[in-house]
């Protein structure tokens, strides 16, 4: 059967929900492409949405400590690694098998948390969002200049 001469309809704007259905009205904006709009913005969930200028600028200062708080996290993890690495050191023979196997698992769990983290913070930058994108490059250079003040400018990982 030929359908090529039947009418394709284009239904993505049509609105499903039913009426006095709350969030009609709270559909979140998702934009591919750089935007300064701030519309509808919903940052990672559907719950973290923009609604009014002070919800915006709540959420922008949030944004801003928590990248800066991974920073922290990232600063904590290089203190750990170097207390470790001189507990290793001067730890018994016998004990050093040991006290690096716990080390490492230690390690792993962090590892594990500070790349989730990072990630968390490309999703937020992944909104394409200007104002966002600008929270969260304040919110490393924050972090960078009150935790990294040991540490290089040179990044260890490039998720953001």
């Amino acid at each position: 059967m030929d359908h090529s001469s039947h009418a394709h309809h284009d239904h993505s704007a049509m609105d499903h929900s039913s009426p006095g259905d709350a969030s009609a009205s709270a559909m979140c904006s998702m934009n591919m492409l750089f935007t300064w709009n701030t519309k509808n913005l919903c940052i990672v969930f559907r719950q973290w949405q923009i609604t009014s200028p002070l919800s915006l600028v709540v959420s922008l200062l949030a944004i801003v400590a928590l990248v800066a708080g991974y920073e922290a996290l990232r600063e904590g993890i290089r203190v750990f690694e170097a207390r470790t690495s001189k507990r290793v050191e001067t730890a018994p023979r016998q004990n050093r098998i040991q006290v690096t196997r716990r080390a490492h698992v230690i390690k792993s769990v962090l590892y594990g948390v500070q790349n989730f983290y990072a990630f968390m913070i490309m999703l937020i930058f992944m909104t394409y969002n200007g104002w966002v994108m600008i929270a969260v490059s304040v919110g490393a250079g924050l972090g960078y200049l009150i935790f990294g003040g040991q540490t290089t400018i040179a990044k260890d990982t490039a998720c953001h």
